[in-house]
């Protein structure tokens, strides 16, 4: 795989990346420039979505997040028995400072705290406001019952976001319990009282579902909530899935319309079992792997792509998914990645296959998109199987050919739909940069109503 691929909007010439490794990527925008704030306290800026640059990394006293983030923080090291953090989240409030959203685990436990400190600049330094959450003691929890790890949250992985009338919530959770969603004061940052853990909207039993991350949008009027299924690491299986809902505490359903409430691991099976989890929420992403195409080279693709968070252009409509991701043969490395995203006829985000280089839709035509391509099935399961490309040709004659078979159709200036073994899909056309032969491709992505994501890179 390239380490320096990349592109700006100008199709004559070449786009250049700059990588950053931020575990656990939150996004915010301040002025003309995103943040990504992640765990171990790194953080990393970019004007374009595609050139990085590192502002901070490491739970230590030269952190510049922090004056003194080892005492600034001592109470939460001290809960959770560690010595680093873990997935933050930074949001400004109206009264134009930022407050950081932190969390420590032990890790082999849920012995966590979560806080909150705020700071003028975005950059810091940060001053700590308190511990807001704890979860895995050994006596009462939060809502003044014992705590019991199959049904209290692990309050790790906080998403702070308002909702489209203004009021604020905190969305947060790994494994555990769930994924619980608390009101929050639009002032003060903090809880409101009286909520304990807040409401429940899906998990428990220690099923692997954590991340959570949710996104308005306009244009359909859901909630869409951002999910990883599966374990973090290279042989996990983590991916990303999606549910929606009209309000942002729920309740949440796949687009098969399955209640996300209900999903959760079977207590009668091990511990982390992700069979009974895995047919639900619509997955976007997987391990995938596009051959070259000549069979000579390593290909392009993602392992245990996960823990997003998105961004929405109220201007542009444009919208994007900001994620870390492993990579096939590099065992735990991992980088941000931005792709960018789109809404289908069916109100459902796909996401584009390849790497955000400054693409924009534009209209297509037939002669544009009939030819061969490599093609993506990302299915259901949550496996550390790397899913390859298969070779299929879109023909003229509107039929699909090769290793799948089926029918397309293009239905207006870059919409398509699509029947590919008795599943029908929709999704759009868009010209993307592929890194691996360098040079602007037609590339498709579709969804099924099962919510199985495909993708097609063309080759000729």
């Amino acid at each position: 795989m390239s380490r320096t691929e990349n592109s700006n909007n100008e199709k004559d010439s070449l786009p250049t990346f700059t990588e950053v490794s931020v575990h656990d990527p939150s996004i915010i925008k301040d002025g003309d420039a995103f943040y990504t704030f992640g765990s171990h306290l790194a953080a990393a800026k970019t004007k374009d979505l595609m050139n990085w640059e590192q502002v901070a990394d490491g739970v230590n006293n030269n952190n510049p997040l922090f004056d003194n983030v080892k005492e600034e923080l001592f109470e939460t090291f001290k809960w959770a028995q560690t010595e680093t953090l873990w997935a933050p989240d930074v949001i400004q409030l109206k009264d134009g400072k930022y407050y950081m959203y932190y969390d420590a685990c032990k890790g082999d436990s849920p012995l966590s705290a979560l806080g909150v400190a705020v700071a003028n600049q975005i950059e810091g330094p940060y001053k700590d406001l308190g511990i807001i959450l704890k979860s895995g003691m050994s006596g009462t929890s939060e809502d003044g019952t014992i705590y019991n790890a199959r049904i209290h949250p692990n309050v790790v992985d906080p998403d702070v976001f308002f909702d489209k009338d203004g009021n604020l919530w905190m969305v947060y959770g790994s494994y555990s319990g769930g994924i619980y969603i608390l009101k929050m004061d639009t002032k003060t940052g903090l809880p409101l009282p009286n909520q304990g853990y807040g409401k429940k909207l899906l998990g428990g039993n220690h099923s692997r579902i954590e991340g959570p991350y949710i996104q308005y949008i306009p244009e359909t009027d859901y909630y869409y909530l951002f999910l990883s299924f599966g374990g973090l690491d290279s042989l996990g299986g983590y991916n990303i899935r999606v549910a929606r809902s009209k309000n942002p505490d729920g309740p949440y359903v796949d687009s098969e319309g399955n209640k996300m409430i209900n999903v959760k691991a079977d207590p009668t099976k091990p511990i982390f079992d992700d069979l009974s989890i895995e047919p639900y929420g619509v997955k976007l992403m997987g391990n995938y792997l596009f051959r070259d195409e000549n069979n000579d080279g390593e290909g392009y693709g993602y392992v245990s792509p996960g823990h997003n968070s998105t961004y929405y252009n109220e201007k542009t409509k444009e919208l994007f998914i900001i994620f870390h991701t492993r990579f096939p043969n590099m065992e735990e490395y991992h980088e941000v990645r931005v792709h960018q995203m789109f809404i289908n006829d069916e109100g459902w985000p796909v996401i584009a296959p390849y790497r955000y280089a400054g693409e924009k839709l534009e209209n297509v035509s037939e002669k544009d998109v009939v030819g061969n391509y490599l093609y993506i099935n990302h299915g259901k399961d949550i496996s550390a199987e790397i899913k390859e490309s298969q070779s299929i040709t879109l023909q003229k004659d509107g039929k699909i050919s090769g290793d799948v078979n089926g029918i397309w159709k293009l239905t207006e200036d870059n919409q398509v739909k699509m029947r590919i073994d008795n599943s029908d899909y929709d999704g759009v056309f868009i010209r993307q940069w592929n890194p691996e032969v360098q040079k602007y491709v037609m590339t498709f992505t579709v969804l099924s109503k099962e919510g199985v994501a495909t993708w097609g890179s063309k080759t000729n």
